[in-house]
């Protein structure tokens, strides 16, 4: 017992006879007020105070006293039973853990998803519902080796693009999932006819590019046909010339090209927008304005869309020249060409003539 709790000491007023409540361990003082022991019994109050004397307490209501004033969290009936509060240090370092943990996890996390974003195939993000923008998937493209001795297109030592590679070769393969087009017809190596290649064209305009083609050096013409199963037709056509200067001179490609069914061309819209806003390799102005290498001119990639109003069916028109060749892309689908598939056709078969 302290000296606060001697016989000396005045009797607790009512008040005091309250139990407390609980203080943690770690924050009680050396000595414990008067007030929180039960008073001894030669402690009694003034008579004139209207108390009377206490009787002797029973030696284990003492032991309990005695014990509470040596722990009160241990003795107190009253008292709700927790742990002691950490040191204010030990919380501090108990939060930054915390927050560092979540830290990593989320850090981890966000490293894994941009990951997934900037993959060359977009697929949906986990639990984000992305929608799919509707491009196709391609097998993987690889450049055909050429002949030794053979310099790439547009080279230092081939400024004319020649193409040394077999025509077949330099043709976009089909996406995945598509069938290929039975109404093409093609003959050995995927060679086709002059007159296959001219059926794409009105009837009036077939004579004047026949003759056009005996004229300006035709070499080969090469093709693929694949449908896809949201409806749309593709053929690429790959015309190779003597030069690149006869390729300059084909008319057959361009917004006054005489295509089955249509009434008028006018550009791409979504081809110009995306030409003026994005630069990337292909997605800028290497591949919008078709200008990968200096010596390529900026007219050597044009989009054509059949003008509104339409048939049944959209019809979607891309030239490509380089060097040499003369690529024609055509597609056709019922109600509108969609934009992502016929961009992204385009900008791979680029990559294959460049």
């Amino acid at each position: 017992m302290t000296e606060q709790n001697t016989t000396g000491a005045a009797p607790a007023s009512p008040e005091d006879a309250v139990p407390q409540p609980a203080v943690a361990t770690d924050t009680l003082p050396d000595a414990v007020p008067a007030q929180a022991a039960a008073p001894a019994v030669e402690s009694a109050g003034p008579a004139a105070e209207g108390w009377a004397a206490p009787a002797a307490a029973p030696a284990d209501a003492t032991a309990q006293a005695d014990a509470f004033a040596a722990d009160p969290l241990a003795a107190n009936p009253f008292a709700a039973p927790e742990e002691p509060a950490a040191p204010k240090d030990r919380r501090k370092l108990f939060a930054a853990l915390r927050w560092t943990a979540a830290v990593l996890v989320f850090g981890a996390v966000g490293t894994g998803v941009a990951y997934q974003v900037t993959q060359p195939e977009r697929t949906d993000i986990p639990g984000l519902s992305t929608k799919a923008d509707g491009r196709w998937t391609y097998p993987a493209l690889a450049k055909p080796v050429l002949p030794p001795g053979a310099a790439l297109p547009f080279a230092k030592d081939n400024p004319d693009g020649i193409h040394y590679a077999g025509l077949t070769e330099l043709l976009l393969p089909a996406p995945t999932g598509s069938t290929p087009d039975s109404a093409l017809k093609l003959e050995k190596d995927g060679v086709v006819t002059v007159d296959t290649f001219l059926e794409e064209y009105d009837a009036t305009a077939r004579e004047k590019l026949k003759e056009e083609f005996g004229n300006e050096g035709l070499r080969q013409i090469t093709a693929r046909g694949w449908t896809t199963p949201d409806g749309t037709r593709t053929r690429v056509y790959l015309l190779r010339f003597h030069a690149s200067g006869f390729v300059d001179k084909f008319g057959g490609c361009g917004s006054t090209a005489k295509l089955n069914g249509v009434v008028r061309l006018q550009s791409d819209e979504d081809w110009r927008r995306a030409k003026s806003s994005q630069r990337t390799e292909l997605g800028g102005d290497s591949a919008y304005t078709g200008a990968a290498s200096g010596s390529r001119s900026a007219s050597e990639v044009s989009l054509y869309k059949e003008a509104k109003p339409t048939g049944d069916e959209q019809t979607a028109l891309a030239c490509l020249q380089a060097g040499d060749v003369q690529a024609v892309i055509l597609q056709n689908r019922k109600g509108e060409v969609a934009t992502v598939p016929f961009h992204q056709t385009v900008i791979l078969q680029y990559q294959l003539l460049g």
